[in-house]
């Protein structure tokens, strides 16, 4: 009987047979021929990998159990211990605290530069054993837009490799080894899975090299993603560009209407024509500037966010991102809550500062809803 599936089955295993010794040696001398252990490869992990890998354009990828263990890999690809590591300012919480704890601890040192240098000045910032810049395409969470060309043309100048976070934008808005980027990461929790039931990462490799030596990272480190995650997240990926779309759309609308409403004080969103890279941002995303609105409360204080979250119906409190029913988060609570209150303030992220996650529902309901959530904040 001959079996076709249209759709590749879970292979729900942790190891696969061999017919015989001489068969485990084929294994072992044509690599990507067979399957040992699902640490070392599966083919729902493979098929993830890959089709992130061909999104983004690169020449091999890796998919892990989560964006940080993709942040990890990344950082791990070109770094070892008495490394230093250049990064954005405006970078997510959870990889600062993974530089400055973890990384820290096992001799990686990191120095942040502000984003107006990230392109013009960066040379202030490196040490000879410098190895990388990490920036994200998209900052997290005041959506500043980082030139690529500018920063990978500021990196490869002193020597180094530069990394991108590109999970705000996705391969839809933006392929930064386009522009330049060694290594491109996601967390493919958010936009590529799209459906918040997923926890899984990726990193793209411009070279065979690095796509070779994140593979042997991702093993030996134990980072690989399982089959069942994997073969979910494939599965949303399928809808990723009409979901962009849509999030895009929703996004501009809720900027839009947030804009004009007399209880906000400022709206962080690249496709404002206020915005202070709009046009990068048009020219780096194809026109379309994502689905990440951030604001701040016109009464920038804990008791107003706290009046907002609870008079807001479509859009709840989950501190996370990009699925496709809207949500908000409170950077200062959450994504940022390792930083110091005067590395916040530098940053601008604010007591009253909101991010929302805008995602694909009827647009007239979310504006509907923020609408009487901001009536009853002022």
């Amino acid at each position: 009987m001959h079996i076709h599936p249209k759709i590749t089955p879970i292979y729900q295993t942790s190891v696969f047979k061999f017919e015989d010794l001489n068969e485990l040696e084929l294994y072992f001398g044509e690599p990507g021929s067979r399957y040992l252990y699902s640490r070392n490869g599966n083919p729902n992990s493979d098929e993830l990998a890959e089709a992130v890998n061909h999104l983004e354009g690169g020449a091999g990828a890796v998919a892990t159990g989560s964006g940080m263990a993709a942040i990890f890999a990344a950082i791990l690809t070109y770094c070892t211990a008495g490394d230093h590591v250049l990064c954005a300012a405006d970078i997510y919480g959870g990889s600062a605290a993974l530089l400055n704890q973890e990384l820290g601890r096992l001799g990686i040192t990191v120095t942040y530069v502000p984003f107006d240098d990230l392109t013009s000045n960066l040379a202030t910032y490196a040490q000879p054993r410098t190895r990388l810049l990490l920036c994200e395409t998209i900052s997290n969470p005041l959506l500043r837009v980082v030139d690529l060309r500018a920063a990978a043309e500021a990196a490869h100048a002193l020597g180094l490799k530069l990394v991108v976070d590109n999970t705000f934008a996705s391969p839809v808005l933006t392929n930064p080894l386009t522009f330049g980027a060694d290594l491109v990461m996601h967390s493919v929790t958010k936009y590529l899975a799209g459906h918040s039931d997923v926890t899984a990462g990726a990193v793209v490799a411009r070279t065979e090299e690095d796509a070779a030596r994140l593979k042997q990272i991702g093993t030996l480190f134990g980072l690989t993603l399982s089959p069942m995650e994997s073969w979910l997240a494939v599965r949303g990926l399928k809808t990723l560009r009409l979901r962009m779309n849509a999030h895009c759309y929703n996004a501009q609308a809720v900027a839009e209407l947030l804009v004009e409403h007399p209880a906000v004080g400022e709206v962080f969103y690249p496709g404002l024509l206020t915005h202070a890279q709009h046009e990068l941002a048009s020219e780096q995303g194809a026109g379309r500037f994502g689905g990440m609105v951030s604001f701040q409360l016109a009464d920038d204080s804990v008791e107003a966010v706290n009046k907002f979250i609870r008079g807001s119906q479509r859009f709840p409190f989950a501190p996370s991102l990009a699925g496709v029913d809207s949500s908000l988060s409170y950077p200062v609570g959450t994504s940022h809550r390792a930083l110091t209150e005067e590395q916040r303030q530098e940053l601008g992220i604010t007591a009253g500062l909101v991010r929302l996650s805008v995602g694909i529902e009827p647009v007239a309901e979310l504006l509907t809803d923020l609408q009487q959530a901001l009536g009853d904040s002022k």
